[in-house]
């Protein structure tokens, strides 16, 4: 029996998929589990794997495989699978086999000295393994940019981001930078008139860790194919048949946690329910970053800060952390809503999260294009924290540049996806609104079933079938609208 060239490319991806499993299971661990001294072994195995799924991912006869399954008599969903794996194609090609291996062997470095050097303030000895980072990065951005056409910092975000280019995120933020401080201000005003009580601790790490689970149990979660655990920077990380979320934990605070874990399971719950018949393929993976921020952010904000989903989780927490009035509804929803300017981005509330993205984006695009080196970071990062939040950061280097594990771990371009996610969480609230007018009292009585329902049918189990600006239309009658976000922000703080 004859192979088409279409089924030939498609049991070459799973074999990558099964590789990527492996890859990603490895990397979980090293966040999660790993010993500090198997570092060094993990990451040249981990360099190792990377050099060999780019081997499978540029095999010489991939190209004609290409040609010959596009002449074939495919269906919608098989070209659209098509189209991705000829997208994979290019982008691997792109690079030899020497860059990927030492960036993984950078990154890996980078971020394992990183979990020591930023309790220790140690920007100084951070700057010499993101100086590697940053000098790879520069020229995978090169060769991307040298096979897309794009700029090198649209080459890097399309990576994460497809389709989407700097000139739309300078437009959108622009807005935002014209408006956001005023709102900042305004929620700030309205908000000092309100009595809030401050929960109090001390918080045990294994109690928080029972109530993200029970939070994760509310949204959801399949604790059957996937697991929470403890990192220093949380992430979803694994594969959809085992999603691996991480948090980390405060005993004298427990929102972050909290509200973290929740973030991360809008990630994980995507994974879980991406298209299950076509794991394996490229177009059963998520669409792009910015949508998959749109699921964390859906779940941590549109829902979690949701005024009524407090009724919800205030049981939980008191079940958890005790009774003790700050937890009830109405103020654990104050609690959750506060909004003032602070260092930590993962932190922030959902008002001024979009100034600590705009930094980002600002001063990691001109390093990816060379008009500033790694040096320069600290002066700017001060200078545009006082310009958006008016806080004074200098020789704050743990709660400054060294607070995310992004640009140590390579992934310069990813930055504006959290804002982007913002504004389709956004989006797809208001559909839903349109859809279902009695959504907010079906959260209200605990049923949150419309809102995953919704999600599952427009964003999940659509993976990668449609390009970005189609996917957007498809679920919400129109592309990304900045408008909706706006909205939602002044509606829930301005009422």
């Amino acid at each position: 029996m004859s192979t088409t060239a279409y089924d030939d490319l498609r049991q070459r991806h799973q074999r990558l998929h099964h590789l990527a499993h492996l890859q990603a299971i490895a990397s979980w661990d090293q966040s999660a589990n790993m010993p500090a001294k198997g570092n060094e072994a993990r990451s040249l195995a981990l360099a190792e794997m990377g050099g060999l799924m780019h081997q499978l991912a540029t095999e010489p006869a991939l190209k004609s495989l290409l040609d010959a399954a596009a002449t074939e008599s495919l269906d919608e969903l098989q070209r659209a699978n098509l189209r991705e794996m000829r997208r994979a194609w290019m982008s691997s090609n792109a690079l030899p086999q020497s860059l990927v291996e030492a960036k993984s062997l950078a990154i890996s470095r980078c971020e394992h000295a990183w979990r020591s050097q930023r309790p220790a303030n140690d920007w100084s000895g951070y700057l010499e393994n993101l100086r590697e980072v940053v000098r790879l990065a520069r020229q995978e951005a090169q060769l991307l940019a040298d096979s897309t056409g794009l700029s090198r910092y649209d080459a890097l975000m399309d990576q994460y981001e497809p389709g989407m280019r700097a000139a739309e995120v300078d437009r959108v933020f622009g807005e935002l930078r014209q408006w956001l401080p005023g709102l900042i201000r305004a929620v700030q005003a309205k908000q000092a008139g309100e009595t809030v009580l401050q929960a109090q601790g001390p918080f045990p790490t294994a109690a928080q860790r029972a109530l993200g689970q029970d939070a994760m149990r509310l949204m959801g979660f399949d604790f059957e194919a996937g697991r929470l655990d403890e990192s220093a920077h949380p992430f979803c990380g694994g594969v959809p048949e085992d999603v691996r979320m991480t948090t980390r934990y405060r005993e004298d605070s427990f929102l972050p946690s909290l509200t973290g874990t929740i973030h991360e399971t809008g990630h994980g719950r995507y994974e879980q329910n991406l298209p299950r018949e076509w794991l394996g393929q490229p177009v059963a993976r998520a669409r792009s970053m910015g949508l998959h921020e749109s699921q964390s952010l859906s779940f941590e904000m549109q829902l979690g800060s949701h005024p009524a989903f407090a009724g919800l989780l205030s049981p939980l927490v008191s079940r958890h952390l005790g009774e003790q009035p700050a937890f009830a509804p109405q103020n654990l929803n104050r609690l959750m809503t506060r909004v003032a300017p602070g260092y930590i981005r993962v932190d922030a509330d959902e008002v001024t999260y979009p100034a600590h993205i705009i930094l980002r984006y600002e001063i990691e695009r001109a390093l990816i294009e060379g008009q500033i080196e790694c040096e320069d970071i600290p002066a700017l990062w001060d200078a545009k924290m006082m310009e958006l939040l008016g806080l004074d950061t200098r020789g704050n280097y743990r709660n400054g540049p060294m607070q995310d594990v992004h640009w140590g771990a390579g992934l310069f371009g990813y930055f504006p996806c959290y804002t982007l996610g913002a504004m389709y969480a956004a989006q797809w609230f208001a559909t839903m609104r349109r859809a279902m007018p009695e959504l907010d009292t079906r959260i209200a009585a605990g049923d949150l079933v419309p809102v995953f329902d919704w999600l599952n049918t427009h964003i999940w189990s659509q993976g990668s079938r449609w390009e970005t600006p189609e996917l957007v239309r498809r679920a919400s009658g129109e592309t990304l609208n900045p408008a909706h976000f706006k909205a939602h922000l002044e509606s829930r703080y301005l009422g």
